[in-house]
C-alpha cells in the first residue's frame, strides 16, 4: 500500500509537465515513515527497491519515455537490480532519490537510483530493464531514438558491464536447471 501512496503523491506533482533531457538526473523527495522500517528501526532493504520504482516512474514521465511505451503498447519491466547500502535512513528522515540513465546495450537499459540524505549517498540501486510489448522486449535503441538521444550509448563503466554479465550468467544457469528439471519430469 505504501508504494501506491508514494506513486499518487508523485503523480499529483504532474511530472509529465516537466520535460527533461534523458541524461538529466530527476529528483523525488521523500520521508521515512514507520511502515518503511525493519526490526532495526531503519529503512528495510526491500523498501529501497520499492522507492526506486517511484523514482523510475518519475524519470519515465519527465523524459517522455512513457509516450514511446504507450505508442508501442509496452510496459517497463525490471530485469535485475543490485543495491549498495552505505548508511541507514531513520524514522521521519527526509531524503531524495536521484535517478539517471547510465546507458544501454543491445537488450537492456541501465538506470541508477541514488538515495541522498544530508548531502551524502545513503544507498544506490542499479537496475537493468526493458520495455516489453505484446511482441516482446523493445530494443533499447527504439526507446532512445524516440527520446532524441544519440543512438550510441555512453560507455558503460566496467563494474556495470561485469554486473550485467554476471546477471546473464545466472540467467543462463537458471535456464539450464529448468531444462534439466523438465527433461527429468
Amino acid at each position: 500500500m505504501n508504494l501506491w501512496f508514494r506513486l499518487l503523491n508523485m503523480l499529483l506533482r504532474r511530472p509529465w509537465r516537466q520535460s527533461v533531457d534523458p541524461f538529466s538526473t530527476t529528483v523525488v523527495g521523500m520521508r521515512v515513515w514507520p511502515f518503511d522500517l525493519d526490526l532495526n528501526f531503519h529503512v528495510t532493504n526491500g523498501r529501497y527497491l520499492t522507492m526506486a520504482d517511484v523514482g523510475r516512474m518519475d524519470y519515465v514521465l519527465k523524459t517522455g519515455a512513457f509516450r514511446t511505451a504507450l505508442r508501442h503498447k509496452a510496459v517497463p519491466i525490471v530485469g535485475d537490480v543490485w543495491g549498495k547500502f552505505r548508511r541507514e535512513l531513520r524514522l521521519f528522515e527526509r531524503f531524495e532519490i536521484h535517478t539517471r540513465m547510465l546507458g544501454w546495450d543491445e537488450k537492456w537499459l541501465f538506470v541508477e537510483h541514488r538515495f541522498m540524505s544530508k548531502g551524502r549517498v545513503v544507498g544506490v540501486v542499479i537496475m537493468r530493464g526493458v520495455f516489453r510489448s505484446g511482441r516482446g522486449p523493445l530494443p533499447p535503441i527504439e526507446i532512445v531514438r524516440d527520446l532524441g538521444v544519440p543512438e550510441q550509448s555512453p560507455a558503460l563503466p566496467e563494474w556495470l558491464q561485469r554486473w550485467s554479465d554476471s546477471c546473464d550468467g545466472l540467467s543462463g544457469h537458471l535456464r539450464g536447471e529448468e531444462g534439466r528439471a523438465l527433461r527429468a519430469a
